[in-house]
């Protein structure tokens, strides 16, 4: 099971990596498909309590806000408030009465399947910081980017740079967690996911500091050893809330796992749980901190 699990990982990340790389429209593409599949398996834990809540309606403005986020990522935060409104009018005419769950449960699948996910759309597809050096963040068709050359790193998009060094820490955040809590972990950390430790979380978290440490030393942030530390510490400790949040539904669904899409580690929710809250910590972080401090 462990070496099933080893490659359903090294699959992920590669998928990972190349839309990440590529960016433009083929990253907004595959996260359009992930945020649609994870989706998928919240409305089912959903339906698990005997709820009926507006699905396809929530899947259709998701996609909505990853295509405003993708070609203008400013207008994203209003199109969230009416794409609720459309949810509640959805559910408002339909012949069966709905309940508070069912909207709740609605509005709660648009903010935290597509909502929340958009801000990795904005981060890799629309953030342009400004700066004194012109880096091309387009070569393909589609508004693609491949690198001309890996010799010079530095030169790469910062909208590249900066959401691998994020993937990068809650890889780091996630490996040291498993491993090290099952070396050292003996404290439970919550009852909502017995298996994780205070120990482990430690060690996630430095894990995630450790990379974020070299990647703003090596972008050279301003004051990179407090940037960098800090940074690492929000994604490790958000990453894994982001975890805890998704084991919280699962458990009072009464399930093991969101799905079975992954093999080794159960459905999308599972894999892509840390990365839910993350993505407008990032996003904020370099938008709205690091512009301060130049």
């Amino acid at each position: 099971m462990l070496w099933v699990r080893v490659a359903s990982a090294i699959v992920a990340i590669a998928f990972a990596l190349g839309i990440i790389l590529i960016g433009g429209w083929y990253f907004t593409v595959g996260m359009g498909v992930l945020i649609f599949l994870a989706q998928l398996e919240y409305f089912r834990l959903v339906r698990a309590k005997g709820i009926a809540p507006a699905a396809k309606t929530t899947l259709v403005v998701s996609q909505i806000l990853l295509l405003t986020a993708t070609l203008a990522p400013q207008l994203t935060d209003a199109v969230f408030p009416l794409a609720g409104a459309l949810i509640c009018f959805y559910l408002l005419f339909q012949p069966k009465l709905a309940s508070i769950a069912d909207i709740s449960t609605s509005i709660l699948g648009l903010f935290y399947g597509g909502y929340l996910p958009s801000y990795w759309v904005r981060l890799r597809v629309g953030f342009t910081p400004p700066t004194t050096i012109t880096l091309a963040s387009s070569n393909l068709p589609l508004m693609g980017y491949w690198p001309e050359s890996w010799i010079q790193p530095k030169l790469l998009p910062p909208a590249l740079t900066i959401t691998l060094l994020a993937f990068g820490c809650i890889w780091a955040a996630d490996i040291g967690a498993f491993f090290m809590g099952k070396w050292l972990g003996k404290t439970a950390l919550s009852v909502v996911s017995p298996k994780k430790t205070v120990e482990g979380a430690i060690f996630g978290i430095l894990g995630s500091i450790i990379v974020a440490e070299i990647g703003a030393w090596y972008l050279d942030w301003p004051y990179w050893q407090i940037t960098g530390a800090l940074l690492g510490a929000l994604i490790g400790i958000v990453s894994l809330l982001g975890d805890l949040t998704e084991s919280m539904m699962k458990r009072d669904a009464g399930v093991k796992d969101s799905g079975q899409l992954i093999p080794g580690h159960g459905g999308i929710l599972d894999r892509t749980d840390s990365y839910v809250f993350t993505a407008p910590v990032v996003y904020y972080f370099v938008t709205l901190l690091l512009p301060l401090l130049q």
